[in-house]
């Protein structure tokens, strides 16, 4: 049996490998998408105090700490039963929407916009962020860096920094708007509007135009019928912050929609002993493999998932290609609703309609009157139970659905954390995405050339990975085996964790 090894994967924060396994004739047997990195936060947040927890928990990812932030101080919420002011609320709402633009624009055009800038088969030297800027233009390079630049100082002027930001509180946030402040987010909101607008005709231009690139996306390689996960409102809209975690079935069909806090009665978790990162799966259907359709409990949370499982945008530019997007792919099923879109290549379009939506909300967000008051937090007196208080917390992180899970003794002390993370979520379709490209791209005596295993990255890519913040191990110990060998390269002891005498 002959392996062909794409170590490390690349255009990803985190560090993974894929391993394919082909048979005596050169078809593929099997695939492993494998994380070796062990972050382990869920164990060394254990004996910290739980108002630590918003500066600790995000410091697991530089991409996203944003998400990790608010998703923690959410949970700090709940663990010390305060309900911060509305004004908090919307502040938080309003950073949020800023990060998910940085994001979202950093993948479109570093991470998963080369395959289709530049094109899937050119060399890996050209197929970045540079080969990008000189495609498109210098221009346009700027305005990319531009975007990025002043939502990041949007964050840093409400999260108190620019990365790993300290705003978040228990009951609220650390500061108030001045008006200075809400014109200039009104200024940059509207910036960022022209530039999803923009970033919307660049897709259509390079890659809905092209027939090469709509008959890759449409092809049978990268398509998968499963459950998707994503929060909504309480009109079935896409929200990023709050509401209630919606999930349909393939044929788009709703099967269950629940408060964040009873999300251990609908997931439960799967380890395999070959990754360090867990597979999420709804725990009522079952884990049956990775196979997709209704009997399978496996379940997608991506932007494109996002969108299927909403009945509609909630800002009306986000909203007109909301529709434009269903009515080119899928059209309405016989419950009124769009059919799912299951060609996970999309997801790419789909990512550009929620940053269009994140730059009209957070206009809608600056303009409300409401954000500019002082008031904003309610001071926690205690945690939320005597012997021992919970505090669970999601936002949707630009990945999937972000959970964070705390328990604490009367003392605020953290007992028990379990983390959620979007990637984690997305982990047994992105295994199945790659086993079907390979199967679908290679095949005996086909040659197999490196553009040819960048289409099977493009298989994972779609779904922007954040392998640092997502690998942990049921129950968080770290099977450690360490090899000594001579200087002839020969292996004289093996020490694997409790063997140390």
């Amino acid at each position: 049996m002959r392996k062909i090894s794409i170590d490390p994967v690349t255009r990803l924060e985190g560090h993974g490998r894929i391993d394919i396994f082909l048979d005596d004739e050169g078809n593929v047997e099997n695939t492993y998408f494998i994380v070796p990195e062990l972050r382990g936060f869920e164990q060394f947040c254990v004996g910290r105090l739980a108002e630590d927890m918003p500066v600790l928990t995000n410091r697991i990812c530089g991409v996203c700490p944003e998400a990790h932030h608010m998703a923690s101080v959410k949970a700090l919420d709940m663990l010390f039963g305060v309900e911060p002011p509305a004004a908090a609320k919307k502040i938080r709402e309003l950073l949020y929407m800023a990060f998910f633009v940085t994001d979202h624009t950093t993948h479109f055009y570093a991470l998963g916009g080369p395959d289709f800038i530049i094109g899937p088969d050119a060399p890996p030297s050209e197929r970045n962020i540079l080969g990008v800027i000189r495609k498109v233009g210098i221009d346009i390079g700027k305005e990319v860096i531009g975007t990025r630049a002043r939502n990041h100082h949007v964050i840093e002027m409400l999260g108190g920094r620019g990365v790993h930001l300290t705003g978040g509180l228990p009951g609220g946030w650390s500061k108030s708007l001045s008006k200075e402040e809400i014109e200039e987010i009104k200024d940059t909101a509207k910036k960022n509007i022209d530039f999803a607008l923009f970033s919307l005709k660049a897709f259509d231009d390079i890659v809905l135009n092209n027939p090469v690139y709509k008959e890759l996306i449409l092809s049978d390689i990268y398509v998968h019928k499963t459950y998707y996960m994503g929060t909504v409102d309480e009109n079935n809209s896409v929200n990023f912050y709050d509401g209630k975690i919606r999930i349909v079935d393939p044929e788009g069909n709703e099967y269950v929609k629940y408060d964040s806090a009873d999300y251990a009665e609908h997931i439960a978790e799967r380890v395999e002993p070959w990754t360090y990162l867990k597979y999420p799966y709804i725990k009522k259907i079952g884990w049956k493999g990775f196979v997709d359709g209704a009997d399978s409990g496996v379940y997608c949370a991506t932007p494109l998932s996002r969108l299927n499982v909403s009945d509609r945008m909630a800002t009306p530019l986000a909203q007109e290609n909301f529709e434009r997007m269903y009515d080119t792919l899928s059209g309405k099923g016989t419950n009124g609703r769009y059919k799912p879109v299951h060609h996970r290549l999309v997801t790419h379009w789909a990512r550009l309609i929620e940053l269009l939506y994140a730059a009209e909300h957070m206009l809608e967000l600056a303009n409300d009157p409401e954000i500019g008051s002082p008031h904003v937090r309610n001071i926690p007196e205690g945690v939320n139970g005597s012997a021992e208080a919970t505090g669970i917390g999601s936002v949707e992180a630009p990945r999937g659905t972000l959970t964070h899970h705390y328990v604490s003794d009367e003392k605020g002390v953290i007992k028990k954390v379990n983390l959620i993370v979007g990637t984690t979520n997305n982990y047994a379709p992105m295994t199945m995405s790659i086993k079907r490209a390979a199967e679908k791209l290679i095949s005996k005596g086909k040659v197999v050339e490196e553009g040819l295993l960048n289409k099977i990255e493009m298989a994972f890519r779609l779904y922007d990975p954040c392998l640092s913040c997502s690998t942990h191990s049921l129950p968080g110990q770290m099977p450690l085996i360490v090899n000594i060998k001579n200087k002839e390269g020969e292996t004289f002891k093996t020490i694997t964790r409790n063997s140390w005498d």
